[in-house]
């Protein structure tokens, strides 16, 4: 689990990138915050599992020498499941994206987007009430609806993992549901049980491979 040190509001970062440049942009764009701390910076996978297992957040490069941006964002999901990572991507590959996902990653930001979607990005991860949820994915994800390999979910169920989709967080599916905001996350946690899912983007994977949900139901790529 991720340590969040002696200032629980703080979230702690780990810069992932083999670019020095890049690494000090993003320091640069995150220092001006006070709720966010770079605690560390790794040029390579290694260095960012290492840092990572004690951060909140890891803005994580897909390539990168050594141990690349996929294995280390597999290899934190496995050992430290408190430590979100974001991948950072150029799109040069939407494929590594998605291994991407699969692997662990709560999102993505562009490389070139603007220096508000880094810290929204981070905001939102950290928070574990919506999902940051790629275009990529839905050009990527091929549904399947056989309905033999769709788990039983409830109507209601099936209503909060589009939503998820959508990027709503819990306070927006409640309203949009017309529930409370506790019947929200008993529907969320069912749904990750059925889906056999770590968390809600990991859960939205799946009901993209599932064909749960497909693509052009969900417009809406941030959670606020």
């Amino acid at each position: 689990m991720a340590d969040h040190g002696k200032n629980p509001q703080v979230i702690r970062v780990v810069l992932a990138d083999d670019e020095p440049l890049i690494r000090s942009g993003w320091a640069t764009v995150l220092s001006v915050h006070d709720d966010i701390e770079v605690v560390a910076e790794a040029a390579d996978g290694h260095a960012a599992v290492e840092h990572g297992r004690t951060a909140d957040v890891v803005l994580m490069d897909i390539r990168m020498p050594g141990m690349d941006g996929l294995r280390a964002t597999d290899e934190l999901a496995r050992s430290a499941p408190g430590t979100r990572v974001i991948v950072v991507t150029t799109f040069e590959n939407d494929q590594l994206v998605w291994a991407a996902l699969r692997a662990g990653a709560a999102g993505y930001v562009l490389k070139r987007s603007p220096a508000s979607d880094l810290v929204t990005a981070i905001r939102v991860v950290h928070g574990r009430d919506a999902v940051l949820f790629p275009d990529a994915l839905r050009r990527l994800a091929a549904p399947r609806r056989d309905a033999a390999h769709v788990p039983g979910l409830t109507p209601r169920e099936l209503d909060v993992v589009r939503l998820l989709a959508r990027g709503l967080n819990n306070t927006e599916i409640a309203a949009t549901l017309y529930v409370t905001r506790e019947t929200v996350k008993t529907h969320v946690g069912n749904v990750l049980d059925k889906l056999g899912a770590r968390d809600r983007t990991q859960a939205v994977v799946r009901a993209y491979e599932l064909g749960i949900v497909v693509a052009g139901e969900s417009a809406q790529p941030w959670g606020r």
